[in-house]
């Protein structure tokens, strides 16, 4: 009976199990069916949610494509707005400018920075490309004149076949010099060598390129540099020399850029002291001469025992303010140059009391004849004067005349030079200040 009870216990609670699965089965089938019902009705039938995928990616390539187009319509009003200011219709321009700056504000900058980006690119292939082609050329022509022995005939073909000075190295933003045609290349080189005739400036401008070299080399420059110097002594250079160049740098001349300096000493006897007879003083006199020639003619003297900065700026002007500064002219002839030089007047108030003084004490007016000879010193061409005569012609007020001279003995003579001795040769320094300013160009 008991076995039997159990087992009844024991089917019913197994038919309760399997009641109770059921259900759950089934849920979970329906749920499964749902969804893939529900899924096949999105895919069917996109409502709502296609237009949200579809809006999701392609909105920042229209946004891009609107500002492109916003821009691009900006761009072409403003340039509208330019033609109608070319046409002086300035009432349509205004117009389409405002419509322009409606659209993107700073349209004027975008368009500029456009254009000059386009400009340069094509300058620079452009600028690439005639670098190119002068390369070449000059290649084709060093090629042609290899036979050339002259440099200066080398030089020059290159210069010609390419028409032009010089070429820009790098990328010009204003004008370049190659610009300029060769005529006003060589006016300008005649303000280099200006009246003082500084040609030494003129020799550095050669060393900047091959067209500068030739055209510092130009035949009239050097024409007119020798006229300058030796007037109508100058005659041609032929046969003796090769060029006008060639005549001026190797032909004794004198040197403008500077002063011929020299250093005189000598020693004076002192008077005897009142307390010791046997005591005697001796004085070392130092002092200095310059002198400063100008091309046309003009000389100036000064005897100074000041610092040689202050003497040399005081012969910076042809007329000095300096009144102990004495003013003549030279003339050059062969190695020779003689010069004839005065004391400056002193114009001013004078008393009665200084008028009957100089009437007692007459010093009379000095006239300085010197001549020196043109010599080179250490390698150095034309940079020495030596003294061969000097001569003091003094007129009193009264009709009498004085003269003083010393010259330098002939060769027969056994003596001692009392020039030679006394004032010693003049040596060329060269002044800076004296070729910073070209006030007039080389005519």
């Amino acid at each position: 009976m008991s076995h039997s009870g159990e087992s009844s216990e024991s089917d019913d609670g197994g038919d309760d199990q399997e009641g109770s699965s059921f259900p759950e089965r089934n849920i979970e089938d329906a749920l499964t069916s749902f969804r893939e019902q529900w899924q096949r009705e999105l895919e069917m039938s996109p409502k709502r949610d296609r237009p949200k995928t579809q809006s999701t990616k392609p909105v920042k390539l229209d946004v891009s494509n609107d500002e492109e187009s916003i821009e691009n319509k900006a761009k072409h009003l403003f340039l509208k707005g330019i033609e109608y200011e070319e046409r002086r219709k300035f009432y349509e321009a205004i117009q389409f400018y405002k419509r322009a700056v409606l659209l993107v504000p700073d349209i004027e900058f975008r368009l500029y920075e456009s254009t000059k980006l386009k400009s340069n690119d094509d300058h620079q292939e452009g600028f690439e490309e005639d670098i190119k082609r002068i390369d070449d050329n000059t290649e084709n022509c060093n090629e042609e004149i290899e036979e050339e022995s002259d440099l200066v005939v080398k030089l020059s073909k290159i210069v010609n076949h390419n028409k032009c000075v010089c070429f820009p190295k790098f990328e010009q933003n204003t004008t370049h010099i190659s610009a300029l045609p060769m005529e006003i290349v060589l006016y300008i080189l005649r303000w280099v060598v200006s009246s003082e005739l500084d040609l030494r400036s003129l020799e550095m401008c050669s060393r900047v390129c091959r067209g500068f070299y030739i055209s510092a080399r130009d035949t009239e420059i050097w024409r007119l540099a020798c006229v300058r110097v030796w007037g109508v002594n100058c005659g041609s250079y032929a046969p003796e020399y090769q060029s006008w160049r060639d005549m001026y740098l190797n032909r004794s001349r004198l040197r403008y850029n500077g002063c011929y300096i020299s250093k005189t000493s000598y020693i004076r006897d002192g008077e005897n002291s009142f307390q010791d007879q046997f005591y005697r003083p001796w004085h070392l006199v130092e002092y200095f001469r310059y002198l400063r020639f100008f091309p046309e003619g003009r000389v100036l003297m000064l005897t100074s025992t000041d610092e040689a900065q202050s003497c040399v700026n005081s012969l910076k002007h042809r007329t000095p303010r300096n009144p102990s500064v004495l003013i003549g002219h030279y003339r050059l002839h062969d190695n020779y140059v003689t010069l004839v030089l005065k004391k400056q007047e002193v114009k001013g108030i004078t008393s009665y009391r200084k008028k009957k003084k100089d009437a007692i004490h007459d010093s009379g007016e000095q006239t300085f004849h010197i001549e020196y000879e043109i010599q080179d010193h250490h390698r150095r061409l034309n940079s020495q004067l030596k003294w061969l005569s000097y001569t003091i012609f003094t007129k009193y007020r009264n009709g009498h005349e004085a003269k003083n001279c010393l010259k330098e003995p002939s060769v027969r003579e056994w003596r001692v030079s009392a020039i030679g001795g006394r004032y010693p040769p003049l040596k060329f320094s060269r002044v800076k200040s004296y070729t910073q300013e070209s006030e007039a160009p080389l005519q």
